[in-house]
């Protein structure tokens, strides 16, 4: 086995597609993907698991039904299983989240939005 440091830079730049998340560890049955963000999501919920997250670079917002919470470089925020909620970012967002592994992206939404699982980088 090799010990090193995960650079979430150096592994952004190996890809460009938005709303495409790129997994780059595991702990347990979690996993961390990165993503790259721009524009408005589709509506969704996880109804099994919460979701986490973590503004690596730019700003976004996580709109809910009834609200709305906005996220700049170096802020997280967990959306509680069950909740709907759209993601969105007006200019491109890296983003690291966090969960549980065979999650889509798109939850019970669906559609062209949907992006591979597992996909490592």
């Amino acid at each position: 086995m090799t010990y090193g440091p995960i650079n979430f830079r150096e592994k952004l730049d190996l890809f460009t597609d938005l709303w495409s998340p790129r997994v780059i560890a595991e702990l347990n049955d979690y996993q961390f993907k990165l993503a790259r963000i721009h524009d408005d999501f589709v509506w969704h919920a996880h109804d099994d698991t919460d979701e986490a997250f973590i503004v690596l670079k730019g700003k976004m917002e996580i709109e809910f039904r009834d609200g709305c919470v906005e996220l700049a470089e170096g802020e997280m925020f967990v959306v509680p299983k069950g909740v709907e909620h759209r993601p969105r970012a007006t200019h491109e967002c890296h983003i690291l989240l966090v969960e549980p592994r065979g999650i889509a992206n798109t939850g019970d939404a669906g559609g062209e939005k949907t992006a591979e699982n597992d996909v490592w980088i």
